[in-house]
């Protein structure tokens, strides 16, 4: 069955379009473009209008591709922003109408079993390794933890990209106080969303979406970007500090020229840097494994099995 995924998130829309058949899934076409739908969303409590017209911009250009592809389901799913905001149903009535999709908001506990199930849809059913799957978005961040494709907890966290952006840094290049402050807050916040015991029993970890695979690739100086390389690749919790104090000594204008990271990402990579790094602290790692196999690849497989 060919299926069409589009991930309508917090800081990028994203498409996926695959073959899925008995659980396994060949990937045909995959894009991603950042459209900061929850621009301004933690302020107001609305999606602006600036936001959602980048997406529906986006939108158009996704469904010509899914046309050209045949394929026989196509689905959207919102995440944080449009689950946060005042007019995020509208907003998700209008996607389905107009762009003929099956439109889904999904709540934290949706969104977190896909991102688990499609992290781990390549890895043994069974195992004794439990395993954290860190998903940094713009406007939240989960932390789902389980063994072999068994999710047995997640935090749906109001920490993300975008949101602790606009909140902390108000400089570029960010002051050291607004470093601190994003810091405290993010570490404050994945400390009380987690269980002592959960993090005791975490012997592992996953980090999927843009913020791990832009590090990934950061920290391999990709140019161009190779999933090849970013798939699978270990990243140290002393890159990632290594990466917050190298990106954090730069403005914006040169962030958007270092090899391995997309311009578009340059406004929130810092944050996103910052956020993974408290993520890995808060369970005790010293290294996570990099994936771009996540919440499109859950949806995918889960709407392909219902079918």
């Amino acid at each position: 069955m060919r299926v069409a995924v589009i991930d309508l998130g917090s800081n990028s829309t994203r498409l996926l379009v695959a073959d899925v058949e008995d659980g396994s899934l060949t990937e045909i076409e995959r894009r991603s473009t950042v459209t900061r739908l929850a621009q301004g969303v933690d302020g107001s409590g609305l999606l602006k209008a600036e936001a959602m017209a980048r997406v529906f911009a986006t939108l158009d250009e996704y469904r010509a591709a899914i046309d050209s592809h045949g394929a026989e389901a196509t689905i959207a799913v919102m995440t944080s922003a449009v689950r946060d905001a005042a007019n995020g149903e509208e907003f998700a009535t209008k996607v389905a109408a107009d762009y003929d999709l099956e439109a889904r908001v999904l709540t934290g506990d949706e969104e977190a079993g896909l991102t688990f199930a499609g992290a781990t849809s390549e890895r043994p059913p069974k195992g004794h390794r439990t395993r954290v799957v860190i998903d940094i978005g713009g406007g939240s961040t989960e932390l789902v933890v389980g063994t072999g494709h068994t999710m047995d907890f997640h935090a749906s966290t109001q920490a993300g990209v975008v949101r602790q952006t606009e909140r902390h840094l108000h400089h570029d290049p960010p002051e050291s106080g607004e470093l601190q402050s994003l810091s405290t807050e993010v570490g404050t916040i994945f400390a009380d969303a987690v269980p002592d015991d959960v993090v005791a029993g975490v012997n592992g970890a996953i980090a999927v979406a843009g913020t791990a695979t832009s590090c990934a690739a950061l920290s391999q100086a990709l140019e161009p970007y190779d999933a090849t390389k970013v798939e699978g690749y270990q990243l140290t919790l002393g890159e990632v500090e290594m990466l917050i104090a190298r990106l954090a000594a730069m403005d914006e204008a040169e962030r958007r020229e270092q090899p391995g990271l997309h311009p578009d990402r340059a406004a929130t990579i810092i944050a996103g840097t910052v956020l993974l790094g408290q993520a890995m602290r808060a369970f005790g790692l010293q290294r996570v494994e990099v994936s771009e196999h996540d919440l499109l690849r859950g949806a995918a497989l889960e709407r392909a099995a219902a079918a």
